[in-house]
């Protein structure tokens, strides 16, 4: 079973100006952060903009980064929701072939209890023959995964094998690194936080900034695993202005429009998000001068 660990992508979902899929700009992105040194590939996840894609949809974008990536590295499907009868029939209904593991975020709106939760996942697991990685944002979803039901869940399922932690709370993340089996990886949702969150003991991040910058953020995982604190951090505050820059508004239109001033794919997302402008274009375009 492959450990997720070091620098994973949330890819974006290239749109052309006419919000259709730009099948060409997403073969592009994944030869960029292929060639960047990502360790493994996210899709479909938030970053991928998934809400506002169809069925059919999500079928040819998983496909076109699996033939884009051609094996290189393991491939992430994104497969969650507050419907967990949906969420099992994807598992039936969807063509896993090429994809080394799921990430399932918490039930978003509804709101369930910790039992809720295990129950919901634990239902996950049991009917997934690939391994999960549990997505804990609560500023998004509307609650939060306790360290105790991650935990409870790590131990019941041996499929469950990864925490993408985004809930910002550090004595939380502590306790799932401490009482966690060697097995059970915890990888940082947070860019910003993602080196000292690696010096407590997190093992990598699944990033929204490596769609733009891969080189430089993979060199940053790679230097503080290997407890290189000095260079990470310089990669970390060489860093910091430019992903603070494309969370100024809102993700996934901040990093696009990253990708589009770098050339790499358009600007455009899908209502309800909006594109950026004024200040805050402004700010990203700056911090990407700084950085090139």
């Amino acid at each position: 079973m492959v450990k997720f660990k070091g620098t994973g992508v949330a890819l974006v979902t290239p749109f052309d100006k006419h919000k259709n899929i730009d099948y060409p700009a997403l073969t592009r992105l994944v030869n960029h952060v292929v060639a960047g040194g990502v360790d493994f590939l996210v899709v479909q996840g938030t970053t991928g903009e998934t809400p506002v894609l169809s069925s059919a949809e999500k079928v040819s974008v998983l496909q076109t980064v699996l033939q884009a990536n051609n094996t290189q590295v393991p491939v992430v499907l994104g497969i969650g929701g507050n419907n967990t009868a949906d969420v099992i029939n994807d598992f039936k209904t969807i063509d896993l072939s090429g994809v080394s593991a799921i990430l399932s975020v918490t039930p978003y709106y509804s709101k369930p209890t910790q039992n809720g939760l295990y129950a919901h996942f634990k239902a996950v697991a049991d009917n997934s023959a690939l391994p999960i990685i549990l997505y804990n944002v609560p500023s998004r979803t509307g609650v939060n995964l306790s360290a105790d039901t991650c935990l409870r869940l790590a131990n019941d399922c041996k499929n469950i094998v990864a925490v993408k932690e985004a809930s910002g709370n550090w004595a939380q993340i502590m306790r799932i690194v401490k009482e966690k089996h060697e097995n059970f990886t915890v990888l940082s949702g947070d860019d910003a936080l993602a080196v000292p969150q690696i010096s407590i003991g997190v093992e990598g991040a699944i990033s929204v900034t490596a769609n733009a910058f891969p080189t430089e953020f993979s060199a940053m995982i790679k230097a503080a695993l290997a407890q290189d604190f000095e260079s990470a951090s310089k990669l970390h505050y060489k860093l910091l202005d430019f992903t603070e820059s494309i969370f100024a508004e809102n993700n996934p239109a901040g990093i696009k429009t990253a990708l589009d001033v770098l050339e790499i794919c358009g600007s455009d997302v899908r209502l309800p998000l909006c594109d950026i402008g004024g200040k805050n274009y402004v700010e990203i375009e700056l911090a990407i001068k700084k950085l090139m």
